[in-house]
């Protein structure tokens, strides 16, 4: 009887052990799915005012990119005045010079006709000057006499005429020397305001793209920090979830592996020219040049380091300010300022070819004109957004982008 008893006062304690740890386990998971819960809640809201903060981030950004887009188009007019500037001041500086040797060569003859003309005054002063008198007694021959008096009447009368006509062209030339002389001074002072207000420009810019560096670090950061809510939101979500219901295990996700490679630097010193002019771009595979001198800095289909997808042109950097030229015959068809690409000129070579030139300091070149190979269309810059001084470079056919360095002679 006793060990009945004892028998069922251990059952009765093993079931309310096994009772009440059963009641504990039940208990805790719940208060860790509440807490879990919660937590998820708060996470919630801080992603949804995150979000908020970097659409307004984003939108400051945009409004930044849009001024400077404005900043860019503004300088690269200044430097095409500034340039179409220089190349007028070389033309009249030039054309100032070969005034100047017309001068100096009208002048040498004036001195000459006047010596000429003082030399025969002299003679005849030196020997008394005989006159018509004295010719015509002296002389034998009345028409040798004649003839005489006619040909120093003609030499008096003809070099006077000369030195009044030179004196005349001098006084042409010196108007014209004065003229040209005054365009310059026009055109130096006209480039010192390009000058200023270029620099003006420029501190603008300077100003505009730290404030979109600034943004742009602050769009990453709260970038990042809503990647690494999300990612804490999905933990307890899945935290949540296995305490909901039987645990099944997880299933790794695979990651892609980044393909990252860099490609040595390629210097090239050709440039653009004529001599493929006229000839149909199809071609010209292997015969061309790159439009810019400078390092190359990638290659095509390489993977990009800022969003690691591929490059789909090349890279050159070069000096600012170094002159971009046409590498083949073709149209403009676009010359203007175009989010990512800065200042941006597409050429149409035509049956579907088409090169492209981007982040450059100013566009020379207008769309619509025509331009031939070694043709300056443009100068070397950072616009677009770019830290390096270079130029990207695209070549296309039928909209699709090939490998540029196909085409080109680099030496």
């Amino acid at each position: 009887m006793i060990k009945v008893e004892n028998s069922s006062l251990s059952f009765l304690i093993q079931c309310t052990f096994i009772f009440l740890l059963s009641f504990s386990h039940h208990s805790l998971a719940a208060t860790k799915a509440d807490s879990a819960k919660e937590n998820l809640n708060a996470v919630h809201e801080k992603i949804d005012r995150l979000k908020k903060e970097l659409s307004g981030t984003q939108k400051a950004q945009e409004d930044a990119t849009d001024q400077l887009r404005k900043s860019e188009k503004q300088i690269s007019d200044t430097n095409r005045s500034l340039y179409e500037i220089s190349v007028q001041q070389k033309k009249n500086y030039t054309k100032l010079q070969e005034l100047k040797a017309q001068s100096d060569t009208v002048e040498s003859q004036v001195d000459l006709q006047r010596k000429m003309l003082g030399e025969q005054i002299y003679q005849q002063y030196l020997h008394g000057d005989p006159g018509y008198l004295q010719m015509i007694i002296q002389s034998e021959n009345p028409s040798v006499v004649a003839r005489n008096i006619q040909y120093y009447s003609y030499v008096a009368k003809a070099r006077a005429k000369s030195i009044y006509q030179m004196q005349g062209n001098l006084k042409k030339i010196e108007a014209y020397s004065a003229e040209t002389a005054q365009k310059l001074k026009e055109i130096a002072g006209l480039k010192q305001k390009e000058e200023v207000k270029k620099t003006e420009l420029e501190s603008q810019k300077k100003d505009r793209a730290k404030l979109i560096a600034s943004l742009s670090s602050k769009i990453n950061q709260q970038r990042n920090e809503i990647q690494k809510l999300i990612r804490d939101e999905k933990r307890l979500t899945d935290l949540v979830d296995r305490l909901a219901r039987l645990p099944s295990a997880p299933v790794p996700s695979k990651r892609e592996e980044k393909i990252s490679s860099k490609t040595p630097i390629v210097r090239n010193e050709s440039i653009p020219t004529e001599t493929f002019s006229g000839q149909k771009f199809e071609t010209l595979r292997g015969k061309l040049s790159l439009p810019v001198k400078g390092d190359v800095i990638n290659r095509f289909g390489s993977p990009r380091e800022d969003t690691g997808l591929s490059w789909k042109g090349l890279f050159i950097k070069s000096n600012e300010g170094n002159e971009v030229k046409s590498i083949a015959t073709g149209r403009v068809v676009f010359a203007d300022w175009l989010r990512g690409f800065g200042n941006l000129i597409i050429v149409d070579h035509g049956e579907g070819y088409m090169s492209l030139y981007g982040n450059n300091q100013s566009t020379i070149k207008k769309t619509g004109e025509i331009v031939h190979g070694g043709d300056v269309i443009a100068l070397v810059g950072n616009t677009g957004g770019n830290d390096s001084n270079g130029l990207y470079f695209e070549l296309r056919k039928l909209s699709k982008p090939f490998d540029p360095l196909a085409w080109t002679s680099i030496k």
